[in-house]
């Protein structure tokens, strides 16, 4: 955690140093801190989705439900990295949109569980 702090404090000083000078090297320097984030942050999610394997093999969930979760978890975390720069950048419309479509592709990816689950409430009820 803590070399993830120094990446980004040390990313943002050096942006808004340079946001004074050369404003579009700002953007770059603000990107490329987030995507050694990224890439901080990719080690640590192999650690998530082992311990949900084990979670997985302890209560025998279906293998389907870990990947929408997966998904969703992945879907979160990209489209909140892209609408960060994009605000960074002053696009702030640009970041609303990738919101909305996130969300949106959180919805289509997370139906076959929904449709799963109104077909358990169909069968409890007797339908």
């Amino acid at each position: 955690m803590i070399q993830a702090v120094m990446i980004g404090i040390t990313g943002v000083f050096l942006a808004l140093f340079l946001k004074q000078t050369k404003p579009e090297y700002a953007v770059c320097i603000s990107v490329g801190t987030g995507l050694l984030l990224l890439l901080l942050a990719a080690g640590r999610l192999s650690l998530v989705v082992e311990n949900i394997r084990l979670i997985q093999d302890a209560i025998s969930v279906q293998s389907a439900y870990i990947q929408v979760l997966l998904k969703i978890i992945g879907i979160t975390y990209i489209s909140e990295f892209a609408a960060d720069i994009c605000r960074d950048a002053g696009c702030s419309a640009v970041a609303g949109q990738i919101g909305v479509f996130a969300k949106l592709s959180i919805l289509a990816v997370s139906m076959p569980i929904v449709s799963a689950l109104l077909q358990t409430v169909q069968n409890f009820l007797g339908g």
